[in-house]
């Protein structure tokens, strides 16, 4: 099924749901910057992050719901499953894309 999402979105979400974190950090500029559960990650910090999470709730799967473009961002909203209370919730990734990577992305209910 076509998302509809750009390249390094739909590649960051592929990593996320089969846990192939090996070559994550080149869908992120250098500077990026990653917010969810109150916390910041950047540089290396960002595959522990991911790596972290997908341990921690195993299985780990997001299911990509909507997906609106708005200027230089785009939302997704996808449904989480795994290993953890209240699961599955939904959640809004807001990314921000800039020259084909990943700038920003905030995670939140």
């Amino acid at each position: 099924m076509d998302t509809g999402l750009p390249d390094p979105i739909a590649r960051f979400f592929q990593a996320h749901n089969t846990g192939m974190t090996e070559r994550v950090m080149d869908l992120f500029t250098t500077d990026a910057v990653v917010s969810d559960e109150a916390h910041e990650y950047r540089g290396a910090a960002i595959k522990s992050w991911m790596d972290d999470a997908i341990a921690k709730y195993r299985p780990l799967h997001a299911e990509v719901a909507g997906v609106v473009p708005t200027g230089i961002q785009t939302i997704a909203t996808a449904q989480v499953s795994g290993n953890f209370p209240g699961s599955p919730v939904l959640l809004r990734y807001q990314f921000t894309v800039r020259d084909g990577k990943i700038a920003t992305l905030s995670i939140a209910p």
